[in-house]
Formats: structure tokens, C-alpha cells, sequence
């Protein structure tokens, strides 16, 4: 059953100050101090409150936009998902309105909210490297309108998810680097708490396993899943006295920067050391040399979730259980993992 959307009597009441005092809080009155604007925002916000005007159309779910909430949109992974969500979209009669949290939990539950203020009919949203709880979305299925997550998914909460087969992918990835006569195999994961990370890390720790190989701690570097990341991580994996002689990235923003740290420090790919990236932005097919990834299919990804969402919107998918629909990646061999064999 979906709850009660709370009225600002309710908030007041709630907070022991007046009426007025938190309608003014709420927009933002020069009357009201900070502080207080703050702490009425804040808690209106866990609430999952909205303007009674938005509550009422929200209730009639009148529009014909849904949301789009992305990490960030100069990752090609991303921009080719929001493609495919805006073609059904398109097909279905609806626009999109596209917000990112540039990585940032607190931009995203603003983001949310601003979907809530603007009558979405629905949300389809990959979570931030620094979201750790489902809070603000909960808000937004507590007042009717339906989310589905893709790629960075939030596993406890009880939405359809689309992902692709992470696990097996990396696990298929290490193990080309095996097969390839490449021993000591470092990685660069991402954010621990991440279904990402977890994922493509237990592939990279079961391949090792799969062929009798030690896992060496001192080659696992946790990072920022950005360039500039993968180039301190690099950097610091070179320091080691004992070198990797190739490195997994969980994504190609990580293995960009690396490759640019491994070509500065003038060793050579594949021969001295090969690198694997995750995503096959277009930029890795055009590197000196080209890198060795994952294709997620980010359009086919973006409009299988818009499919389901459209589905919830329209009531032609019956409210069960929540689902998790897994898109198989395709594995692309070039250059920087090419080593001939040990």
C-alpha cells in the first residue's frame, strides 16, 4: 500500500513549531534562519513530503516525463544508456528529464526530490560511489512513483534492477590474462560497498583461484572509479618493489589512467605489462595501443530498464517481487593484453 504523503500540519506538528514556520523554511524565507531552514528541509525530506499542489497530480499521475538520474554523463558507458532509455521513452510518448549526482549522495537526493517536485511518472536511476542506503528512493516509491535501478545497484532495495553478468565478465577477463602467460595479476577495484566492485572483484579472485594462484593483497588498490585515480593507483602499483606484470581495471576510466601512467613511465603494453579496462568507452579503441575491455552495452542496458519501468507505469507488469535482469557483456581483445604466451 503506498503511504500517506505527510501535509505541512503534519510536519509541524511533528517538529513542535508552527505551520508557518516550515512553510516559509521550505522556501527558503529570509526570515527564517539557516539553521532552521536546514533542519525543516532536512527532515521534510526523510518525510518523503511534497507540495500539496505536486501530491495531487502526483496522485493522478498526469505527467508524461520520467526521471533519469546518472553518476555522471562524460562516462560514454552512461550517455549510451540514457540513448536507449530516451528512445523507448520517445516510443512510449514521454520525455525525460536527465539529472547526474557527479558522484556526490547528497546532489543525488536532491536530484531526487527535484524528480518528485516535477511530477515524474517514474525513475530509472544508477546510484553515486558514495550512496551507501536506499533512503531517497524509498521516498519516491512511498508516494507512488515507481524506480528502477541499472549497473550501480542498491541490492537492498526492492526494485527491478538491470545489470550485466559482472561476475563472469571479470572472471572471463582475468582468466584471458592467465592464458596469456601473465602471473602476476594486480587490480584496481572500486568502492567496497558497490555491487560493481564486489562483483568484478570475486570474478578477478575466483580466476586466480581457478589456476592454483595466491592472492597478493599489495596488488589489490581500492579507488575512486575516475582517470585521475587509476594514475595514482598505477603509479603506486609501480613503486612496488615486486611489479605486476598486468593490471585489471573494473572500469575504463581507471584504465585510462593507467595506461597513461604505465606509457610515462616508459614500459611497454603488452610486452612489460598488460592492462585490462571495463566498458569499452570509444576512447579505448583509438589508445596507443588500444585497450582490451568489457562492452556493458550501455543502450541495450538503458532500454531494458525502460521497458520494465514502462511496464510498472502502464500496469501491464503485475506488482510481484522485484527481479534482477541480467544483460550478457561481450569480451574485445586488442593490443594491451596480447602477450604472447609464457
Amino acid at each position: 500500500m503506498t503511504a500517506r504523503i505527510p501535509t505541512l500540519k503534519d510536519l509541524a506538528s511533528e517538529m513542535g513549531i508552527s505551520v508557518s514556520t516550515v512553510s516559509r523554511a521550505l522556501h527558503n524565507h529570509p526570515s527564517i534562519s539557516r539553521k532552521t531552514v536546514d533542519r525543516v528541509q532536512a527532515f521534510a525530506e526523510e518525510k518523503g513530503y511534497v507540495p500539496n499542489g505536486v501530491a495531487r497530480d502526483l496522485k493522478k499521475q498526469n505527467t508524461m516525463t520520467i526521471g533519469v538520474l546518472v553518476p555522471e554523463i562524460r562516462h560514454d558507458f552512461f550517455s549510451s544508456a540514457i540513448d536507449g532509455i530516451e528512445e523507448v521513452a520517445f516510443g512510449e510518448g514521454y520525455t525525460v528529464l536527465i539529472a547526474k549526482s557527479n558522484e556526490e549522495y547528497r546532489r543525488e537526493v536532491m536530484n531526487t526530490r527535484s524528480f518528485s517536485s516535477n511530477r515524474v511518472a517514474g525513475v530509472i536511476a544508477s546510484v553515486s560511489q558514495t550512496t551507501r542506503d536506499g533512503q531517497h528512493f524509498r521516498r519516491l516509491l512511498n508516494i507512488g512513483i515507481p524506480v528502477v535501478l541499472f549497473d550501480r545497484v542498491l541490492e537492498e532495495l526492492e526494485v527491478n534492477k538491470v545489470v550485466i553478468d559482472d561476475y563472469q565478465a571479470a572472471r572471463r577477463a582475468v582468466n584471458h590474462f592467465i592464458e596469456s602467460g601473465y602471473r602476476r595479476i594486480a587490480l584496481l577495484t572500486g568502492p567496497p560497498h558497490l555491487n560493481i566492485t564486489k562483483e568484478r572483484q570475486r570474478g578477478y579472485l575466483d580466476a586466480l583461484a581457478e589456476h592454483g594462484m595466491a592472492v597478493d593483497d599489495e596488488l589489490i588498490l581500492t579507488c575512486e572509479l575516475t582517470e585521475e585515480a587509476g594514475e595514482r593507483g598505477m603509479r603506486e602499483l609501480l613503486a612496488n618493489p615486486q611489479l605486476p606484470d598486468a593490471v585489471f581495471a573494473i572500469n575504463d576510466p581507471l584504465a585510462v589512467g593507467a595506461h597513461r601512467q604505465i606509457r610515462s613511465a616508459g614500459l611497454r603494453m603488452p610486452e612489460d605489462i598488460g592492462l585490462m579496462g571495463f566498458s569499452n568507452n570509444p576512447i579505448t579503441s583509438i589508445m596507443d595501443p588500444p585497450l582490451t575491455t568489457t562492452d556493458q552495452h550501455g543502450y541495450e542496458l538503458g532500454r531494458k530498464a525502460a521497458r520494465i519501468l514502462f511496464a510498472e507505469i502502464s500496469g501491464e507488469r503485475e506488482r510481484t517481487a522485484p527481479e534482477t535482469y541480467v544483460v550478457p557483456s561481450t569480451f574485445i581483445v586488442r593490443r594491451t593484453s596480447q602477450r604472447a604466451h609464457a
